[in-house]
């Protein structure tokens, strides 16, 4: 035991190292897209746009990092823009009933934690793919969606959560500043606490890790109840934002989080990631868009960007990871 204690702390610092580089290269990447669309575009690079772009990245930046988490432990979540749809959905028939705005909140992170919570223990506990059942979980929690509302929007958002979400802080927008804080938490929580040990272990080897006494099956279950909770999250500011809750909210953020995860330099493998790169990753995908979008460029050309990005992030974990 003593020589595992010992050679953990060894793997984590050499992964670290491995991860402040490739978050460099991605920052670069960062840099050059924001270079080329200020050269090409006026309006790029000023204070209301910068704002606006890392308000626009923070929906799928929060989602994003519940993914990292999911995909370092070797699964995937396709199934968080559902949970997504089906979260705001109960929060705001909550918050429109008239139940009190941080009790709804509650219950509608609750919501997301129990949808994180059934994928995880069908993963975990019946040692079903995750692939697919996150597939099937996306369609479930889709479908309750569209059932509950007989696919109607939900309107009567209070206007005190709206100006909350909407608000400012210092100048800064409300939203950034959550996503700031969870990334803040979510970093603490991947090189400071046994959890992201036994999450690098779970993707890395599982059968290592179970063997060194690692709690496998709960990890697996806490990391998709973790991606559950945010994706609940990013729905609220969605709703705060629109002032109403539509049940085909959150169509292809499985995507776009799986983006944000790979450019940042988390392998689709799993066993490695980084917090930081997924921000960047999320910010790359904002700029993208925007650039595009003030370009005059159709918005399917994105959608088009999106997947060749995806496949290249993989392309380069798979020259940078070897056999």
């Amino acid at each position: 035991m003593n020589t595992q204690g010992k050679t953990m702390p060894a793997l984590r610092t050499s992964s670290l190292l491995k991860f402040n580089l490739r978050d460099t290269g991605t920052l670069i990447g960062l840099l050059i897209i924001v270079c080329t669309f200020s050269a090409l575009s006026p309006v790029f690079f000023t204070i209301p746009n910068l704002l606006n772009i890392l308000q626009q990245s923070s929906i799928n930046a929060a989602i994003a990092l519940g993914m990292t988490l999911v995909i370092i432990s070797g699964g995937i979540d396709l199934s968080v823009g559902s949970t997504a749809a089906l979260s705001a959905i109960f929060g705001a028939t909550l918050m429109a009933a008239g139940i009190p705005v941080p009790l709804a909140i509650v219950g509608t992170l609750g919501i997301g934690a129990l949808c994180g919570l059934f994928s995880g223990v069908l993963v975990a506990y019946a040692g079903l793919q995750p692939f697919i059942v996150t597939l099937g979980a996306l369609s479930l929690f889709r479908a309750l969606a569209l059932i509950t509302t007989g696919g109607s929007p939900i309107f009567g958002i209070p206007v005190e959560f709206r100006s909350a979400i909407t608000g400012t802080l210092f100048g800064i927008p409300c939203p950034i500043l959550i996503v700031v804080v969870i990334a803040i938490a979510a970093w603490v929580l991947m090189n400071k606490t046994p959890l992201g040990e036994y999450i690098l272990a779970v993707g890395g080897n599982e059968e290592a890790a179970r063997v060194a006494g690692v709690p496998v099956k709960r990890t697996k279950v806490t990391v998709y109840v973790i991606s559950g909770v945010l994706a609940a999250l990013a729905s609220l500011i969605l709703i705060g934002r629109l002032g109403a809750a539509e049940p085909t909210l959150g169509n292809l953020w499985e995507l776009d989080a799986i983006a944000a995860a790979a450019i940042g330099g988390t392998s689709l493998m799993g066993g490695k990631g980084s917090i930081i790169g997924t921000i960047i990753g999320a910010i790359i995908l904002g700029s993208l868009r925007t650039g595009l979008t003030l370009m005059n460029i159709q918005a399917f050309y994105q959608l088009l960007a999106t997947g060749l990005i995806i496949i290249i992030a993989m392309l380069i974990d798979r020259a940078t990871r070897g056999k």
